[in-house]
C-alpha cells in the first residue's frame, strides 16, 4: 500500500516525524493510521532505511533519514484523519517497486516479501 504526498503527488509510503514518548515503530503505525487509515501488527526493528529530501512549508529542504518498518494490516477504517488529503492505493510489491521513485526503497519493499 502506497499513497500519495501531500506536496508532489508522488507515490510514497507513510511516514512522519518522530513523536514524544513513542518508540519508533509505534510512531510508525500512528503515522500508518493517520495517513492511510490501516491498522494491524508492526515488527520492532526496522527492515530498512533511506535518506531523502523534504520540502518545508518556508521552501527550505532539509535531508531526512526515514526508518521503514513492516507493517501487516488486518483492516484499513472507513475514515482516517488525512483521508481525502492523499491518495491510496493497494499495489503488488513488484509494481509499488516501480512507482516509487526513491531506489533504496525501491529495494526494501522488492524484499519485503522475502522476510523470515
Amino acid at each position: 500500500m502506497l499513497v500519495t504526498s501531500r506536496g508532489t503527488g508522488r507515490w510514497i509510503i507513510p511516514k512522519g516525524w518522530p513523536m514524544k514518548r513513542k518508540a519508533p515503530h509505534a510512531a510508525a503505525a500512528r503515522e500508518a493510521l493517520e495517513e492511510a487509515g490501516v491498522v494491524g501488527q508492526i515488527d520492532k526493528q526496522p527492515i530498512g532505511s533511506f535518506s531523502h529530501e523534504k520540502l518545508l512549508k518556508k521552501g527550505e529542504t532539509i535531508v531526512c533519514d526515514v526508518q521503514v518498518f513492516a507493517l501487516e494490516v488486518t483492516h484499513q477504517r472507513k475514515t482516517w484523519r488525512e483521508k481525502g488529503k492523499r491518495s491510496v492505493q493497494w499495489f503488488s510489491r513488484a509494481e509499488a517497486a516501480r512507482t516509487v521513485r526513491e531506489p533504496v526503497l525501491r529495494d526494501i519493499i522488492r524484499k519485503l516479501g522475502k522476510r523470515s
